[in-house]
């Protein structure tokens, strides 16, 4: 079950939060960057300096009960709170905030799916259609799949962004298949 199953298309405002606030030692600054990494790896947002945040689930509050764990471990201190914002305004930046990050990384990841597009019209243009060139592009069509599957489960507030990256998955899915079948038909292979 991933991290997002709770509240996969659900935009209501009113929701509880699990906060996540943690004070590691200045040194080694490693711990706190594998924090930092591991917490925004799945959605959480940052509020202020060692401040988190999630919607609530049991899932995230495991989650952040293992990286409470952890900090205490490396000599830090930590604290896992639930909370209801008094203001719907704070709720609606926290939502902001969470679909702003997916924005920036659905951004990317369109630009990245455009250079593949690019990357196929290239090769097609000078005719290169070699074995070699399609296993490197399917590598890149998979390496932007597995990027998608990574962004889908820590978007908890989707929108019209994952609709569009989905699109741009399948143009280069289809581009890659018109540019198999060139291989194909040049190489004198018949496909079955």
């Amino acid at each position: 079950m991933d991290c997002n199953t709770c509240f996969k298309g659900i935009l209501t405002i009113e929701r509880s939060w699990l906060l996540l606030h943690v004070q590691l030692p200045a040194e080694p600054s490693s711990a706190r960057v594998a924090l930092w990494r591991r917490l925004r790896g799945v959605g959480a947002i940052g509020i202020v300096n060692g401040a988190w945040a999630l919607p609530y689930s049991q899932i995230h509050a495991d989650l952040f009960g293992k990286a409470a764990s952890k900090v205490r471990e490396q000599g830090g201190r930590a604290a896992i709170f639930t909370a209801d914002p008094l203001d719907l305004n704070e709720t609606e930046a926290l939502v902001a905030q969470s679909r702003a990050d997916r924005g920036r990384e659905y951004d990317e990841f369109a630009e990245r799916a455009d250079m593949l597009i690019a990357e196929i019209e290239k090769e097609t243009k000078k005719r290169k259609f070699t074995f070699a060139e399609l296993e490197e592009i399917e590598h890149d069509l998979e390496k932007l799949i597995e990027w998608l599957a990574k962004i889908e489960p820590r978007d908890f507030f989707p929108d019209r962004r994952i609709a569009q990256a989905k699109a741009h998955l399948a143009k280069c899915a289809a581009a890659l298949k018109v540019f198999s079948e060139q291989v194909f038909v040049y190489e004198g292979v018949t496909q079955r």
